[in-house]
Formats: C-alpha cells, sequence, structure tokens
C-alpha cells in the first residue's frame, strides 16, 4: 500500500460542462472529474503529499474515468469501492449570462450508501490508521443518513489523525434533515474551514470569533471570498489578505484553498505561510474554467511565501 499522509473521504462526480447559453440549446459538453474532497486530494498531491482519497463509485464508465483520473494526478485510489447497481454521480455546469450554476444528479448515487461499515473494510481501515490527517466535508455528511453517520463514528472513536472539516453548507442537502450532526462533526474536528457568506446562513454569524466559540476547535479558518482568510488558534488570530486574481471561474477555488492549507499544516508551516499557500493554489483555480488546477511553481510558491508584507500586497495573478 502505498505511503498516505493525507486522506481525503467524499464523493466524487463527473462534471459535465456545455458551451455558453441555456441546457436546452448546448448539444455538446466537456467531461471532468469533480466533488469537494477528490479536488482536495489532487490539490494536495500535487503540492507533494502523499494522499489517498476514499469512497464509492458505480462500476460504471464515468467510476472508471474518475479512478483513471485521480490516479494521473498522483492521488491513491486503492480504498475505493465500486458498486455493481448505483451509478456514480455527476452534476451539469450551466454557464448563461456570465454566471454558472450547477445542476446535480446524485440521488441514489454509489457514494451516498457509504455507511459506518465502509470504515471497516481493510483497505479503508489500513488507510485510516496510516493517515496524519483525514479530510471530509459537510457535503459527505449532508448525501445520505447512512453517510452522516460513517461521519460520526470516523469524529468520536479514537484516532491518531487530525480530522479536517470544509463545512460546504448545501442548503438543498438537508431540506428533510436536521443539520445537528454536522454541527457534532464540526465541533469534532481538529481542523474547521469555512467561508464567511456561508457561516452566516448556517449558524447565523460570519464573525471569526464568534464562529470558534460555537464550534470551539482547535483550529477554525474563514475565508472571506476575495478579501481575506482569517486562522484562529488556541495562541491568536492571524490574517492574511487574498491576492489580486483576474478571475474566470470560482468553483473549486474553496478546495484549492483547503489543499494548499492542510499541505502546509502538514508540513508545519507558520499561520501566515499556511494561509498564502492557500491563497496560492485558490488563485490558480480561480484563472481557469476547470474545477481544479496545477499549483503555482515551487520557486513561484516559496518566492511568495517568504515574501513581505508589501509584495505580497502588490502581486496580481492573471490568466495562465
Amino acid at each position: 500500500m502505498p505511503e498516505t499522509a493525507a486522506l481525503c473521504l467524499g464523493e466524487a462526480m463527473i462534471m459535465l460542462a456545455g458551451g455558453a447559453g441555456p441546457l436546452s440549446d448546448v448539444e455538446v459538453f466537456k467531461r471532468s472529474v469533480g466533488g469537494a474532497e477528490c479536488n482536495v486530494a489532487g490539490g494536495l498531491a500535487a503540492l507533494g503529499v502523499p494522499t489517498g482519497w476514499i469512497s464509492r463509485l458505480g462500476d460504471d464508465g464515468f467510476g472508471q474515468h474518475v479512478l483513471r483520473d485521480l490516479e494521473a494526478r498522483g492521488v491513491d485510489v486503492g480504498g475505493v469501492e465500486l458498486d455493481p447497481v448505483r451509478p456514480t454521480a455527476l452534476y451539469v455546469k450551466e454557464s448563461d449570462g456570465g454566471r454558472s450554476q450547477m445542476h446535480y444528479y446524485r440521488t441514489g448515487s454509489a457514494a451516498a450508501a457509504m455507511d459506518p461499515a465502509f470504515l471497516d473494510r481493510p483497505e479503508v481501515r489500513e488507510r485510516l490508521a496510516q493517515a496524519k490527517l483525514v479530510h471530509t466535508t459537510g457535503i459527505t455528511a449532508g448525501i445520505s443518513s447512512s453517510s452522516s453517520d460513517m461521519l460520526e463514528r470516523l469524529a468520536t472513536e479514537p484516532r491518531e489523525f487530525l480530522l479536517s472539516v470544509d463545512l460546504n453548507w448545501r442548503p438543498v442537502l438537508w431540506r428533510e434533515r436536521d443539520p445537528e450532526p454536522l454541527w457534532r462533526l464540526l465541533k469534532a474536528a481538529d481542523i474547521v474551514l469555512i467561508g464567511a457568506d456561508e457561516a452566516e446562513v448556517f449558524a447565523g454569524t460570519g464573525d471569526p470569533e464568534a464562529l470558534y466559540e460555537l464550534v470551539g476547535g482547535k483550529t477554525l479558518v474563514v475565508k472571506d471570498d476575495s478579501n481575506a482568510a482569517i486562522v484562529l488558534e488556541p495562541d491568536g488570530r492571524t490574517e492574511v489578505p487574498a491576492l489580486s486574481v483576474e478571475v474566470v471561474e470560482t468553483v473549486g477555488a474553496g478546495d484549492a484553498f483547503a489543499a494548499g492549507f492542510l499541505a502546509g499544516t502538514l508540513q508545519g508551516l507558520p499561520a501566515t505561510q499556511r494561509l498564502r499557500l492557500g491563497h496560492l493554489t485558490a488563485a490558480a483555480v480561480l484563472t481557469r474554467p476547470e474545477d481544479h488546477a496545477p499549483p503555482p511553481s515551487l520557486v513561484e510558491r516559496e518566492k511568495l511565501l517568504n515574501a513581505t508584507d508589501e509584495e505580497w500586497a502588490a502581486t496580481k495573478i492573471g490568466v495562465a
């Protein structure tokens, strides 16, 4: 089994993106792989972190494409289970009037059938025992009651790894369910990532200090879109402004930020550099139409991670 420093647990989906205009008029779609946790897994691997992704996929052509895509990006997929009955989920990106809208087709997916027993599979148990960090999101808690129960078990049983949770609040997934399990997951996590805008809806506040009291985690990262990112930890608060970026598409940028911040965490970087690495990886995705993109080169990363505050503020990222 390959070495695994980070493990990402959640649903992958096929993303179909058409040209400009309403879906009713689009005839050709471009296929790629999306899904919050697999985006983070690919981002971590691109930053040199030995990373695995565990989940369930349909034993279908889309599932095979997901496996090939992640393997090509250096992600270990040996812990993935294939379902002969349930399909791989997908979503369609509609670009009309300069704005993107997502249409999800994930009900009854293979990943939604994950349950607490999934963690007992030898391929999964061995990877969890080896991991230094496990990352998941509120999406995985929301796709089914059984997957939520799985994450509750993951969070409450004795563990050696750091547990990272990105809120990724999706109200539609919780329309018929009480989000209390998601609150418990956030409170059990060692690292919580949350957007200030989604926090306003989910928690009733986007204030970092108020959120820190509500979540009670060891490390809380609050992302304020294009303005700044803030990390609160027991030893204090650190804030780093976002870079000036020529934005092409925002989808996937939050996952890229998470990958950068978590890579910096595993590398033992100080708070400012962890946040800067998150901003840098997010900027790379913001300048591309896809949900993921290669991070800046190691030379560029080292230069900006060690830049002065003035040099950082003057940096502008253009379209690749």
